[in-house]
């Protein structure tokens, strides 16, 4: 019997059955060289429009798929695969191979954990090309005929999709991250899962007997007889569990104390938002815009973050609020080039962007004032350390707003404009800010980063980042005090928001606002309604 103890869960849930380890096919391109050119382009562009075909479909049931159809028909990737065949050095596998690793390392080298897993998707893109490129089939999990736990190096959603819940009791892989669409699909189905368990794959052989806890982080490999009724008896106490969060849904977020607070989620894209929607939120406490940003070969023009926008705010009327342009830092631009810079996190980013290039800025805001005819939408500026920027922000607004109704276009008149509290600076002048802003949004994310001086992507002081560190929770209750001073509305958005220890301390500090992943709403609905 191997204990094997795991930090990321994916999907909560307990799971026993025998293994299936899901081998990926070798996708490894094949080295010839060709001077037909033209016939190497159209090799690669009849394999991408199979995929995309097959995208279409799939893009039909699965919102996930509309963003890699997307990937697939993307100029970027065309770009690339076509330079480096017409370059000579490289085949059409090749050149797939190497535009979609560059694409990729974009995305993985990112610090935000979200924004991270999106590499899985454009690996995806490029796992689908190559199988046909070298005309070979890839393993199918829809042909799983008993039930087993499923190990691998890592799932991409067209695994994903083909899994059936009767058979796949559970998932564990090597790679991958709490954020992946592999992740969310599998909460949708719920699915226990555990990702980025290092060497699994060698310590496990087919229909070895694994016993799985994707609540505490636990697996046993080869379990004796009473471990194996121990996670049997512990299971049925979770279906139950489930059952009882289930049941609350339709309870609203109160404390013991009569405290009403709003249960929001936090999304990148309409598909997040439609898998939050069941768990029945009261709103969207962060959008994060800059995806529609980052998955394109273009700065997206108005209309087509209109629609987008649009969608969100009649899907969920009660509240959607839209944090604006929040790149740089770690988070660049396929099609933008950024100046290299020593300290980017402490460079040229999120608001500073926007104000720079305020015609980018406006048409972003344009677009979500239109929007806000269809709904609560609210607007949120990133990174404000001055009273200075949130007023140039708020007087864009203004600039917007005369112009569209100047343009006959319909919006909210009072759309509330906010500011996410991430930084010392906005903390200090927490009062001054609050007499601006029409509500706060604090991201524990940075502001844990900025105050503590921790690089949390710095594996050599991960511990040293901490944010119920004395001086954090201070800057939080600072926070929510100078807010309520002012009768302005106080939500949290990082991490820290969904965080179990972390509920009922920010629910006795009065946060009014608690928004996090769609997976950890009904956790934190029952910590709220047990809060004194």
């Amino acid at each position: 019997m191997i204990n094997v103890d795991v930090e990321k869960t994916a999907s909560r849930g307990i799971a026993a059955g025998p293994a299936y380890k899901y081998q990926e096919t070798d996708l490894s391109p094949d080295t010839y060289l060709s001077e037909e050119t033209a016939e190497e382009i159209k090799k690669f562009e009849d394999s991408r429009d199979q995929v995309i075909h097959e995208l279409e479909h799939l893009a039909e049931k699965h919102e996930i798929f509309a963003a890699h159809l997307e990937m697939a028909g993307d100029f970027m990737l065309q770009e690339g695969v076509v330079s480096k065949i017409q370059s000579g050095q490289y085949n059409a596998q090749q050149s797939v191979h190497t535009t979609i690793e560059e694409i990729a390392a974009i995305f993985a080298g990112m610090d935000d954990a979200y924004m991270k897993e999106r590499s899985a998707d454009i690996a995806d893109v490029g796992k689908r090309i190559m199988a046909k490129l070298k005309g070979v089939r890839l393993p199918d999990l829809g042909g799983l005929d008993h039930e087993a736990i499923v190990v691998a190096k890592d799932l991409y959603p067209s695994d994903t999709v083909k899994i059936d819940p009767a058979y796949v009791k559970g998932i564990i892989t090597e790679e991958g991250g709490i954020t992946s669409h592999v992740s969310i699909m599998a909460k949708s189905m719920n699915i226990p899962t555990l990702v980025g368990v290092k060497g699994i794959m060698e310590q496990i052989q087919d229909d070895t007997v694994v016993c799985m806890d994707a609540r505490a982080g636990k697996i046993v490999i080869d379990p004796d007889e009473s471990t194996w009724q121990e996670y049997t008896r512990k299971n049925q106490e979770y279906l139950q569990e489930r059952a009882r969060l289930e049941k609350l849904r339709n309870q609203p977020a109160v404390t013991k104390g009569g405290k009403r607070v709003s249960l929001c989620a936090n999304i990148g894209n309409l598909e997040d938002l439609k898998h939050a929607l069941v768990m029945n939120i009261d709103g969207v406490g962060l959008f994060r815009s800059e995806f529609l940003y980052m998955e394109n070969d273009h700065f997206p023009t108005e209309e087509e973050q209109y629609k987008v926008y649009k969608e969100a705010a009649t899907l969920c009327p009660s509240e959607v609020t839209i944090r604006t342009l929040d790149i740089g830092g770690d988070k660049k631009l396929p099609y933008f080039q950024f100046d290299v810079e020593e300290n980017p996190f402490l460079g040229w980013r999120a608001i500073r962007i926007s104000l720079d290039m305020k015609d980018m800025f406006k048409e972003q805001l344009r677009a979500i004032l239109r929007a806000s005819a269809y709904g609560h939408v609210r607007i949120m500026f990133p990174m404000i350390i001055s009273p200075s920027e949130l007023q140039e922000a708020k007087g864009l607004v203004e600039e917007c707003k005369a112009e569209l109704s100047e343009e006959g276009h319909a919006f909210d008149p009072n759309i509330e404009t906010g500011m996410m509290m991430e930084t010392p600076a906005s903390v200090m002048l927490a009062e001054e800010f609050a007499k601006e802003a029409d509500f706060f949004s604090i991201g524990t994310n940075d502001l844990t980063q900025y105050l503590l001086s921790v690089d949390r992507g710095n594996k050599k002081i991960a511990k040293r980042y901490d944010s119920f560190h004395p001086a954090v929770l201070k800057a939080i209750k600072q926070i929510i005090d100078a807010g309520h001073k002012e009768n302005i509305k106080v939500g949290m958005c990082g991490e820290m928001a969904g965080d179990a220890k972390a509920v009922s301390i920010l629910a006795k500090m009065g946060l009014d606002e608690f928004s996090m992943s769609a997976g950890s709403i009904d956790y934190a609905r029952e910590l709220i309604l047990q809060a004194e």
